[in-house]
C-alpha cells in the first residue's frame, strides 16, 4: 500500500555554505545556540574549531570526518543531536547537521535511526532546504514501506520534530500522510499512536479545537482517548489564555475517570503564569493542597518563574533576603501567597538526605527561583533539626548545585553563583568542594555553629 521508489544516493562530500564570518567567536559558540541537549567537551572543542577556522567546504568536511573518526558513537551522536536540537533553524550551526549526519552514516557502528532522520528532516525543512528533505524522506519511506507500524511511527516522530521546529509547510504535509495511514490501517496500535501524534502536534501549533475534533473522531472509531490527549488539549487552551475552555478540559478529564494529577496541575499553573494570573495560581495551589495533589520541583519552577519581583531580585542583586520572613516583606501580595503555599509542600524533604555521616541537599532540576526558596527553607529546617536534639549532627553537610554542565554556558551555573553569594552574605562555613566543584561542603558542627550564631 505504501510503496515509494528510492532515488537516494549518498555523496562522499557535502557542499557546505558557511564561512568564518557567519559563525560567532569560539568563546560565544555555546552561549548563542538554543539547546535541548548538553554538548560533550569533545563536541564543544569540535564546534569551536569549526568556528575558529576560515573554512572552505573541503576543509570543513575534513574536520567533520576527523571528528567522527576520532569520536566514540555516543560523542558523535551527541554532537549531531546537539545541532538538531536547535528550534530556531539557526543557519550558523544547523548547516553542520547534514554533512555531520552523512559522515556518521559511514561509521561502522552506525545503525539507521528513524527518530534521528525525523529530527534532521524537520531542521532542514525549517531552513527551507526542501530538496534535501525530499531526498531523506524518500530514503526513510523506502526503508519502511513494507512495515506499516514502523512507517507510522516515523511520521509520528517527524510530526513531533516539525512541531518543535514550528515548521508549517512540513507539518501540513506530514499530517496529511499520517492521517491517510491512520484511516487506511486496520491496526488499533497504528490508529492510537497516529491520533496521539496528530493531536499533540495540533496542540503544539495552538490548534486545540482541531485536536478536540480528532478526539471525537477517535471515540467514533471505538478508540478510547488517553490522558495524554486530554492533557494536550488542556495545555493548548491554557497557553492561548482561553481559561474557560481550559476549565472545560479539566472537567472532561474528570468525567472520563482520570484524576487531575501533578502534571495537569503544572500545566494549569504554567498557563496562568504565562498570562500573569497570579491570583489564579494561588487558588490552584490551594486546590492542590486541599485535594492532596503532590507538588513537584516543576511546580516550584513554574510558579516562581512567574513571580516578577523575585525574578528581578535574583537577576540583578548580590544581596538577597536570607530568610523567608525577610523575603515576604519585598514581595507582592500574590507572590507572598504563592511562596507560602509552596513552603507547605514536601519538595524540600524530597530534595534532602540525612544520616549520621552526611546531610545532603540536592538542587538538581531546580530553576534559580526554586533553588533560592529551597535554600531559605533548608536553612530553617536545618535550624529545626540541629537545634531540637531529635536529629544527630551529621559529620558533613553538602549542598549539590551542579557545576554548570547543562547551563547556557558550560561551567557557569546560575544556581552555583547564587548559592555562593548567599554563603558569602551569611558568612557560612560552606565552601566549594575541591573534589567536586558542583558542591558546597562543610563539617556538620561548623554548620550548626553558623546557624545558631
Amino acid at each position: 500500500m505504501y510503496q515509494h521508489v528510492c532515488i537516494y544516493s549518498q555523496t562522499a562530500t557535502i557542499s557546505l555554505s558557511w564561512s568564518r564570518s557567519s559563525l560567532p567567536p569560539p568563546s560565544r559558540l555555546v552561549k548563542s545556540t538554543i539547546r535541548c541537549v548538553a554538548l560533550t567537551k569533545q563536541g564543544e572543542r569540535f564546534l569551536n574549531t569549526i568556528a575558529a577556522k576560515d573554512t572552505d567546504s573541503s576543509l570543513a568536511d575534513r574536520l567533520i570526518g576527523k571528528f567522527v573518526a576520532a569520536s566514540s558513537k555516543s560523542v558523535a551522536l551527541n554532537a549531531l543531536s546537539y545541532l538538531l536540537s536547535s528550534q530556531d533553524g539557526n543557519s550558523r550551526f544547523s548547516s553542520l547537521a547534514l554533512p555531520l549526519y552523512y559522515r556518521i552514516t559511514e561509521a561502522s557502528w552506525f545503525n539507521w535511526n528513524p527518530k534521528l532522520m525525523a529530527d534532521l528532516i524537520a531542521l532542514l525543512d525549517k531552513r527551507g532546504r526542501h530538496k534535501e528533505c525530499e531526498t531523506l524522506m524518500i530514503e526513510a519511506t523506502s526503508k519502511l514501506s513494507s512495515r506499516e507500524r514502523e512507517l507510522a511511527m516515523f511520521y509520528c516522530n517527524l510530526m513531533d520534530s516539525l512541531s518543535k521546529q514550528k515548521s508549517e509547510r512540513g507539518f501540513d504535509d506530514c499530517y496529511d500522510r499520517l492521517y491517510r495511514i491512520v484511516c487506511d490501517s486496520c491496526s488499533v496500535y497504528v490508529k492510537r499512536q497516529g491520533y496521539k501524534s496528530m493531536i499533540g502536534g495540533l496542540c503544539e501549533r495552538g490548534e486545540p479545537k482541531g485536536a478536540q475534533n480528532l478526539i471525537e473522531e477517535m471515540r467514533m472509531k471505538g478508540i478510547k482517548p488517553s490522558l495524554f490527549e486530554f492533557r494536550s488539549v488542556l495545555y493548548a487552551y491554557g497557553r492561548l489564555g482561553l481559561f474557560a475552555d481550559m476549565q472545560r478540559s479539566i472537567d472532561e478529564i474528570e468525567n472520563e475517570g482520570f484524576k487531575i494529577d501533578t502534571v495537569c496541575s503544572n500545566m494549569v499553573l504554567s498557563s496562568y503564569g504565562a498570562h500573569d494570573e497570579l491570583p489564579r495560581m494561588v487558588s490552584w495551589l490551594q486546590k492542590m493542597r486541599t485535594s492532596g495533589i503532590q507538588m513537584s520541583t516543576r511546580t516550584y519552577n513554574t510558579t516562581l518563574n512567574s513571580c516578577p519581583t523575585l525574578t528581578r531580585m535574583l537577576q540583578g542583586s548580590n544581596d538577597f533576603p536570607v530568610s523567608i520572613t525577610e523575603l515576604v516583606e519585598i514581595l507582592s501580595e500574590s507572590e507572598v501567597l504563592l511562596v507560602k503555599e509552596l513552603a507547605c509542600s514536601s519538595v524540600l524533604e524530597e530534595a534532602m538526605e540525612w544520616d549520621s555521616m552526611e546531610a545532603k541537599l540536592d538542587l538538581h532540576g531546580m530553576h534559580l527561583g526554586s533553588a533560592y526558596l529551597i535554600m531559605l527553607q533548608w536553612m530553617e529546617e536545618m535550624r529545626r533539626r540541629l537545634g531540637g536534639g531529635e536529629f544527630v549532627v551529621p559529620a558533613g553537610i553538602t549542598v549539590v548545585c551542579g557545576s554548570g554542565k547543562h547551563s547556557s554556558a558550560r561551567g557557569e551555573s546560575p544556581i552555583k553563583i547564587m548559592v555562593k553569594k548567599m554563603m558569602i552574605q551569611t558568612k557560612s562555613p560552606m565552601r566549594i568542594d575541591r573534589k567536586n566543584i558542583g558542591c558546597f561542603v562543610a563539617k556538620g558542627k561548623a554548620v550548626k555553629d553558623w546557624l545558631f550564631q
